[in-house]
């Protein structure tokens, strides 16, 4: 063998020896990936998450049930806890505090060619590992739709919408930290 040869193997050596050491040493890391960007306590186990009561002067019947439901699908879905009913690890309470219907977009003839529905929600978030982490904050999104189409015929899809931006807030404030 040329002494040109002996140098290739022996980086070639090298560098097989330098990956082979890396993946050892990356085997004895533990490594915590998160697809959303939230961050969960790893000693945290449960989420306690009560029913938000409609405590809105407009009330939709099923909205309460629907949120509450959405909120909870939210957080199954993107983290590893278990719900509960009491004395979770996190705990997210809170009532619906706002549920109106406002003209935008005044027309010539001062008649509104949209209308806006809102939902605000009061949450509080107890986080039993981390005090800075816990927060009393309202969420509030909306939602427009067309003045001529009635609001019974287009108001279960815009509950649905609204309720996904919001649990989408509550989720980032909650387990993102924005």
């Amino acid at each position: 063998m040329d002494c040109k040869s002996v140098k290739k193997r022996a980086k070639l050596l090298g560098r097989i020896g330098g990956v082979l050491l890396l993946v050892v040493l990356l085997a004895g890391c533990r490594m915590s990936i998160s697809l959303t960007g939230g961050t969960v306590d790893p000693r945290a186990k449960t989420v306690a998450i009560t029913t938000f009561q409609n405590n809105a002067s407009l009330v939709n019947p099923t909205l309460s049930q629907s949120f509450t439901t959405a909120l909870k699908d939210k957080i199954q879905g993107q983290t590893p806890l278990t719900i509960v009913s009491t004395n979770g690890d996190y705990e997210l309470e809170g009532e619906i505090i706002g549920y109106n219907i406002s003209p935008v977009a005044i027309q010539g003839n001062e008649t509104a060619a949209m209308n806006r529905l809102t939902i605000t929600v009061r949450v509080r978030f107890t986080n039993s590992f981390d005090d800075t982490q816990n927060f009393d904050q309202t969420f509030s999104r909306y939602a427009d739709y067309s003045s001529t189409q009635n609001l019974s015929a287009v108001e279960s899809g815009l509950v649905s919408e609204i309720s996904d931006a919001l649990t989408d807030d509550i989720f980032n404030k909650a387990f993102v930290n924005w």
